[in-house]
């Protein structure tokens, strides 16, 4: 996905924490089917993908862009 055109753009330290993943999911539940957004982080957002597989079963895929050690970055596709 290096090439990709991002829909939407994420640096989540930027957001209040007890605002962070509901703010996530309002992005990716506004993509259209083949969008992808990039999700920065600096820590490993894994709690993050738990919630989307509980939440969004089958209707993202997940790729990691980049892995730490201070930074996380990650395409989140809506299928």
């Amino acid at each position: 996905m290096s090439d990709i055109q991002y829909a939407a753009t994420i640096n989540a330290p930027d957001i209040e924490p007890r605002f962070r993943h509901p703010q996530i999911f309002e992005v990716f539940d506004g993509l259209n089917p083949g969008e992808v957004m990039e999700l920065t982080n600096d820590h490993d957002p894994r709690p993050l993908h738990y919630q989307f597989m509980m939440e969004r079963e089958g209707q993202f895929e997940w790729e990691y862009l980049e892995e730490g050690p201070t930074t996380w970055r990650v395409a989140i596709s809506k299928r």
